[in-house]
């Protein structure tokens, strides 16, 4: 098992891939359906990915993967990862603080910071690699931001009878009812 190849970045040197290549990446890697980089803010996700490329390293039992919107249990899977990047000598800040908030532009970077990281180190024998068994069956959770507000605090428009049973209809138009 090879020593991790640390990795620097800067606006120079990293290659910039988008939102949603960058979220594809990750559903491919651990069999997800994550659709927003902020769900990232778990930490679980980066304690597999960790796992994949030296497993026995990062005690991946203790990653909590179902947690939804609980950001002390989010900083816990952090701090695994954090313990993990110590025992493999990687040097890279973790700004636990910042990341579990759930906002997109620090989650972003981590994440670009991350791909790098992972596609420098990654040797490409983990083709029998189960993600969906190595995390115990478990599914990893949508994270709801603390950033965010749940949708029961949000308001709710509900659109008139009319439009939700005929959407190609306005409001001003009546519907044309034909009669034989």
């Amino acid at each position: 098992m090879a020593m991790p190849i640390n990795v620097t970045s800067t606006s120079n040197n990293m290659d910039t891939l988008s939102r949603n290549e960058l979220i594809g990446f990750v559903n491919e890697c651990l069999g997800l359906t994550y659709n927003k980089v902020e769900q990232m803010c778990t930490g679980a996700a980066y304690c597999q990915m960790i796992h994949i490329l030296w497993p026995g390293k990062l005690p991946l039992k203790k990653v909590k993967f179902e947690a939804k919107g609980l950001e002390h249990v989010y900083i816990n899977n952090w701090k695994i990862l954090q313990d993990s990047f110590k025992k493999l000598h990687i040097d890279k800040d973790v700004p636990i603080q910042r990341l579990v908030k759930g906002r997109f532009q620090d989650n972003f970077e981590f994440l670009q910071w991350f791909y790098k990281f992972f596609t420098i180190n990654d040797s490409g024998d983990h083709d029998d690699y189960d993600p969906v068994a190595a995390r115990g069956g478990q599914i990893q959770a949508r994270a709801a931001p603390a950033a965010v507000r749940s949708p029961a605090a949000r308001p709710v428009k509900r659109l008139p009878l009319l439009q939700r049973l005929c959407p190609t209809t306005s409001s001003d138009q009546a519907p044309t009812v034909t009669r034989k």
